[in-house]
């Protein structure tokens, strides 16, 4: 990125941005929504809806839903008040002209609204939307996918402002929390697991390029990095549990965007006038091409991807709700390499390669009451999840040969079926089941370095199950006391592998600004289904499978959390954590230092046993400031370890060990106009220390031809320090039927050059850094009517 070509972005951006329009009319809009009880998901009539700036008030009818009208746009706080039920709130709401506000509000039960115990409401903001969460969890919104800096609507991109978790590549959304593995994030939509829902994600990763989800979609879900409740299985280091809105049930809304990332088009609206179903649909297509135009290098060749998601509500009288919903990713790469000789200046101008990765999941839910006090969520869903690799290497100008080919399918069928119970206003019950079925296809040949052949390490069609059980019991004791207890169960059908999981957790509201919570969960995760039909040869030349036999990886997760609210809009919190990771998968050579707490994803081939070990220890920190008068921050910090043993038996820093992170993220908006122009300025901070590598052989690596590595000094190095600046412009200007946004996202202010990695290039026969990326201008230009 040229200075020339930044300033061009910027003249753009502000002539657009002077192109407003400009009046001081006043301009409203509507807010409407539903109530609901947050366990069952009933509707509750007659519940009082303030809208506090306002003092608005009205009350819900016998369907939960409420309605106000011809409301100033801006921002906007709801207050809801019921019987027998918690305060509930949702604080700035930030209305718009072209676009109603619908919102669902659940409200948790007040289990001594019998004693008329009068409990002053206090800040509930970011608590998480499973009340079975009680520590290590937070909600987030829509709005701070959109608002954060840099986030560009990637929920993956927004959590690397959250305390304990780390970005693994500026050229990725790949996360490392608390010490792990990005591996072992676990993905749900609406009660469902789904796949890795990225572009351009490898096979067994959890991140990729950019998310295929659409913010247009997203409602406020929840994201947990530890000590997971009972209903959360197969996962090590975090969840994603994505909760998707409706769309508008009453009145069609669109929503169209232009930028550097592509086009993207979305409708919304309902079926009839005389039926409560509605349709939400988004659509988007990109060639990053578009950035080489405009003077910022993505890498060479060309990458294109494209998406669709979408979210059907259909509501019946007496047969309960269905949903409908999914989404579906197309995503390619290409590199032609350097086809002059003449012109090969380093190892990778040799080399050709294409790179396609696909993924395409839908589901059905029903959602129904059996009972006042009980209802029955249940779904199916059907996923298929392609990727491909083909590497060719130019050996010489007439020469050319294949080093890597790979081409994985997977298909899988979910069945979930979740029983709520609420026993008494004190205790509630959730019990359930999973149930997945695998059909798979996998294929590779690779060489394991330059000098060896290629040779096939995957090659099967085949099937598998897993089994999951869970039950949970919540207690209230008091108003201020929550106890949560219950068991998960997950078994590998195709091993046999099982583990009965005990999870536990307790929070106290000790005063009205104080909260301290324990929790203690054990928790597993089958490995990476490719790892499981690696191929290897006896002695006698028979192919066999030396991983078929591997057990989950399991963890044993401990968190202490205290929390104080200094005002309603300004919260301290503290975590102490402790992980004891155990059975996980190493070499089976007592020399070799491969444990799979280090990958990043793909299937590894080499033969392991479950003889590892490991640990994640650390203390994270943040002070957040809630948006109030168009102001917030969230300013985190954390100190950990991150330790592993492998089969020689010597502990070890981990690759993600980076022992520190500190990121500060804020932003203001201006308004202007009876809130019909709205300037935003966010920022995003980030410093972390270096991840770790293992030192490189010089004199070897020369000999041989390729990077040869110290083995028995694994994860010696530490890399330098890691430092970003994040910065988003934003420009909202409402009309009377439609706003519009204009917006210039700019990762890596500064354009410092975080170090990345080293290697060994056979072609200048030296040793080579590898950089991330630098400054990339992200420009969106949104319109919604």
């Amino acid at each position: 990125m040229t200075a020339k070509t930044l300033r061009h972005l910027f003249l753009t951006t502000a002539l657009l941005l002077t192109l407003s329009y400009v009046t001081n009319a006043q301009l409203t809009q509507t807010i409407r929504g539903t109530v609901t009880d947050q366990l069952l998901q009933k509707s509750l009539d007659g519940v009082t809806v303030i809208i506090t700036d306002l003092n608005r008030t009205t009350t819900t009818a016998a369907d939960g839903s409420f309605k106000f009208t011809n409301v100033p746009v801006g921002l906007h706080h709801l207050h809801v008040t019921h019987i027998g039920y918690k305060d509930g709130t949702i604080e700035n709401i930030t209305l718009n002209s072209g676009k109603e506000y619908v919102v669902s509000i659940s409200l948790d039960v007040d289990p001594k609204a019998q004693e008329e115990v009068i409990v002053k409401a206090k800040s509930k903001r970011n608590r998480p939307l499973n009340e079975m969460s009680l520590v290590s969890a937070r909600a987030f919104t829509v709005e701070e996918t959109q608002k954060y800096a840099a986030a560009v609507n990637d929920p993956l991109r927004m959590a690397t402002s959250f305390p304990g978790v780390i970005g693994a590549d500026d050229g990725r959304n790949d996360i490392v929390i608390r010490g792990n593995s990005p591996t072992g994030l676990l993905w749900r939509m609406e009660g469902m697991d789904i796949p890795n829902p990225n572009h351009f994600s490898n096979p067994a990763s959890s991140g990729g390029g950019i998310s295929i989800l659409s913010a247009q979609l997203l409602s406020n879900s929840d994201f947990i990095t530890g000590a997971f409740a009972a209903d959360y299985g197969n996962a090590l280091s975090g969840v994603f549990d994505i909760h998707l809105r409706q769309g508008n049930n009453e009145k069609r809304e669109y929503t169209a965007q232009a930028g550097v990332l592509g086009l993207n088009l979305a409708a919304e609206g309902p079926f009839s006038k005389n039926y409560k179903g509605s349709y939400l649909v988004n659509y988007r297509y990109s060639t990053l091409s578009i950035l080489d135009k405009v003077g910022v290098n993505v890498g060479d060749g060309t990458t294109n991807f494209q998406d669709l998601s979408y979210n059907i509500f259909l509501p019946t009288k007496k047969a309960g709700d269905f949903t409908i919903f999914g989404f579906g990713g197309l995503s390619n790469q290409g590199y032609d390499g350097e086809k002059d000789s003449s012109k090969w200046e380093d190892d990778y101008d040799r080399v050709r390669s294409t790179f396609t990765s696909n993924t395409g999941f839908t589901g059905i839910k029903h959602n129904i009451a059996l009972s006042r006090s009980t209802r029955l969520t249940s779904g199916v869903g059907y996923s298929i999840v392609g990727a491909k690799y083909n590497e060719n290497y130019a050996e010489k100008p007439d020469s050319v040969v294949n080093t890597y080919n790979d081409n994985y399918t997977t298909k899988k069928l979910s069945v979930t079926t979740t029983l709520n119970h609420k026993i008494n206003y004190q205790q509630t019950l959730r019990a359930g089941i999973i149930a997945n079925f695998y059909n798979f296809d996998y294929y590779q040949r690779s060489r394991e370095n330059p000098t060896k052949p290629v040779t096939e390490k995957i090659n099967t069609a085949d099937k598998t199950q897993t089994i999951q059980g869970f039950a949970e019991w919540q207690y209230k004791p008091l108003n201020n006391v929550t106890i949560d207890a219950g068991l998960h169960y997950l078994q590998l059908l195709y091993n046999d592998s099982k583990s009965i999981e005990p999870r536990a957790a307790i929070k106290w509201d000790v005063t009205k600004t104080n909260t301290i919570g324990f929790a203690y969960g054990r928790h597993s995760q089958m490995q990476a289904l490719g790892v499981y039909f690696a191929e290897t040869t006896d002695n006698t030349g028979k192919v066999y499978h030396p991983n078929k036999e591997l057990g989950f990886t399991k963890a044993n997760h401990y968190v202490f959390s205290y929390s104080h609210l200094f005002s309603r809009n300004l919260r301290f919190k503290t975590e102490f954590y402790y992980q004891q990771l155990l059975d996980v998968p190493v070499s089976t050579s007592d020399t070799n230092t491969l444990s799979t707490l280090n990958l990043m994803g793909d299937y590894t081939t080499d033969p392991m046993v479950n003889n590892g070990k490991g640990k994640n220890y650390g203390v994270e920190i943040s002070l957040e400031k809630y948006m109030s008068n168009y102001f917030y921050f969230l300013a985190s910090g954390s100190l950990f370890q991150s330790k592993y043993t492998a089969s020689d038996g010597i502990e070890r820093n981990t690759r993600f060990n980076s022992n520190y992170a500190a990121n500060f993220t804020g932003g203001k908006d201006f308004v202007s106009g009876n809130g019909r122009r709205t300037f935003g300025v966010n920022i995003k901070v980030i410093y972390t220390g270096g991840f770790r590598d293992t030192p490189i052989d010089v004199e070897k690596s020369q000999a041989y031809g390729y990077t040869y590595y110290i083995d028995k000094e694994a994860y010696s190095l530490q890399n330098p320090a890691y430092f970003r600046t994040d910065l988003r412009l934003s420009m909202k200007w409402n009309r009377t039927r439609h706003t519009n946004t204009l917006s210039l996202d700019l990762q890596n202010l500064t354009n410092r050059q975080n170090f990345y990695g080293q290697y060994f290039d056979p072609t200048k026969g030296t040793v080579q850094t590898a950089y991330q990326t630098g400054l990339i201008p992200v420009l969106n230009y949104k319109v919604e009517w």
